[in-house]
């Protein structure tokens, strides 16, 4: 245990000044420039990964590499843990539910559009005392084994991006990458920050609290979590989990991100805007959960009853101003383990979010905002619409639930906003962009899907949230959804839209696992091992969800839909 650290009110009240460190409250940039108010052009790719022309003819290869058109890692050997080695590729799959996929349409078509999708990398500070760990024996997703490499895991998703050479179907540039929510884990201005620089280049240092000391759930001694630097025999060593001296570590220090060499544009997620993903920031910026979050106490081990009390009511929605969770931690102090206060733990809200994403010191290779413009910090709306290419529109949307809770919700403002802006563009190709999906949007999900299926250029709604690979048609779109960054397989999404040019597109998405190699030395503790690290941990966690993959019409696929 360490010696307690300042009062926490004491700490909050230097958390404006973290804040203004982090450029939380920095000053405002210019307006993005457009052909319609408040909707930013697409920065120019970058020289390195920017290529000229349509891309190339029939006879050309395409730029497989690096995407799970030539490999994909898959768990090798037997026992309950097992390495990881490079498997047979997922074989594209030709779907067409909603219209025919004629014979001549692969000489004969034109690249329109080809971008990459991240979603839920969720970057976590695996120190932050909001963490509810302790509901490990109710549910896998509240806490990992691989998740103190977060960093080094998204750090290797950029790097992959930045090899790729093209589409890897059309040989198209790749004009940008968009986030699709749950960039962090604990709305936190740490993990924002950590966040921002994977995205736009930096060194990142993936630690709270005091300095070079790790103060969480993996040295605590309890066996019911990973203990990789102890001999201590815990339940995921008794699974086959090894013992990696100098992980904690090696988990602490600094890695180093070349940022995207692509432009980058971002969604926000629940993970992203609420403590825990589902409480509301209730009391503000000095509320208990707030006061908690930068403190000096963290809970790590709760009695059973009470976690099955606290999960069904995470599940069901039933605390959405954390107001229980908020008790629960005050009645439970006394298992509680003293940690080192840190301000940057402090929750961000949704000004400060904007205004991040606003700042020049995270420009990276552009646009200023990242999508959000001058517009949203006077109105607080967390939605834009943005110009992917010539003929082709993407709309940005805020599903998220400010008063809590984990599912989603779009407003009717919100949805009388993309009414007139699908009208505006009428003669551009829609692309639609959430975090939440059709069946995780209980408000205004099923208006959102009306709304897109009687709207003819409509071409896809794109999101994320659960984990999963998931497509879906719907009548005239289809809908696209891509698992994680965090849980196993690890993967993003290439996604070029082309016209077949016999009266119908093809959406052609691949998915693509960070550049870290699928096995490396167990003594490999660079940035690159960890990387690989990561990815080998999460295909092992205990409880892990075996089907987020999903079926091969669900990864590597073309999709086929008429043309309005």
């Amino acid at each position: 245990m360490r010696h307690p650290g300042p009062r926490r009110r004491a700490v909050l009240a230097a958390a404006g000044a973290s804040a203004a460190a982090l450029g939380l409250g920095g000053a405002l940039g210019s307006r993005g420039a457009s052909g319609s108010p408040g909707v930013p052009a697409p920065a120019a790719p970058s020289p390195a990964v920017a290529r000229t022309g349509p891309g190339p003819g029939p006879s050309a290869a395409p730029p497989r590499g690096g995407t799970t058109l030539t490999s994909v890692s898959v768990p090798d050997g037997d026992g309950p843990y097992r390495r990881l080695t490079d498997g047979a590729p997922w074989r594209p799959v030709v779907r067409t539910e909603l219209a025919r996929a004629g014979s001549a349409r692969i000489r004969r078509r034109t690249p329109l559009a080809g971008f990459v999708q991240f979603t839920d990398l969720h970057l976590v500070d695996v120190q932050h005392p909001l963490r509810y760990e302790f509901l490990r024996t109710q549910t896998q997703s509240a806490w990992r084994p691989q998740e103190a490499l977060s960093t080094a895991g998204a750090v290797a998703l950029v790097e992959r991006v930045n090899a790729l050479p093209g589409g890897p179907v059309t040989g198209m540039p790749l004009s940008f990458v968009i986030t699709t929510g749950d960039n962090t884990d604990n709305n936190a201005q740490a993990e924002l920050e950590w966040f921002l620089t994977a995205m736009s280049g930096g060194r990142i240092t993936p630690d709270t609290g005091a300095p070079g000391t790790y103060e969480g759930v993996q040295n605590s001694g309890l066996r019911t979590y990973w203990q990789p630097d102890s001999a201590l025999r815990d339940t995921d060593k008794a699974r086959g989990f090894p013992r990696i001296e100098g992980f904690l570590q090696a988990a602490l220090r600094s890695v180093t991100s070349p940022g995207l060499a692509l432009p980058w544009y971002a969604t926000v997620g629940n993970h992203d805007a609420l403590p825990g993903g589902c409480f509301a920031a209730s009391g503000g910026p000095h509320g208990f959960l707030a006061d908690f979050a930068v403190g000096d106490r963290k809970l790590m081990e709760l009695p059973d009853a009470d976690g099955a009390r606290m999960w069904r009511a995470v599940r069901k929605g039933l605390d959405p101003k954390g107001a229980d969770f908020a008790e629960l931690l005050r009645t439970q102090r006394r298992r509680m383990r003293t940690v080192t206060p840190d301000p940057a733990r402090a929750p961000v809200t949704a000004e400060a979010y904007l205004r991040a994403l606003r700042n020049p010191r995270w420009r990276g290779s552009g646009p200023l905002g990242h999508g959000y413009t001058e517009r949203q910090l006077e109105t607080g709306e967390l939605y834009y619409a943005f110009r992917v290419a010539d003929g082709v529109m993407g709309y940005s949307l805020d599903t998220t639930r400010r008063d809590g809770h984990y599912a989603g919700r779009i407003s009717q403002r919100q949805l009388r906003w993309l009414e007139r802006q699908l009208e505006r563009h009428r003669d551009a190709y829609a692309l639609v962009f959430s975090h939440h999906t059709s069946t995780t949007t209980p408000e205004g999900g099923d208006q959102l899907l009306d709304l897109l299926k009687r709207t003819p250029h409509a071409v896809a709604w794109i999101n994320g949230h659960s984990h999963r690979n998931r497509i879906t048609p719907h009548g005239t779109l289809w809908e696209v959804s891509t698992a994680s960054h965090i849980d196993f397989p690890q993967l993003a999404r290439v996604i070029e839209l082309v016209d077949n040019r016999d009266g119908t597109l093809s959406l052609l998405t691949t998915l693509i696992e960070a550049s870290a190699p699928a096995r490396v030395e167990r003594s490999d503790v660079s940035q690159t091992g960890l990387a690989s690290l990561y990815r080998e941990l999460a295909a092992n966690a205990p409880g892990r969800r075996m089907d987020l993959a999903g079926e091969a019409g669900d990864r590597n696929a073309e999709l086929v839909l008429r043309k309005p």
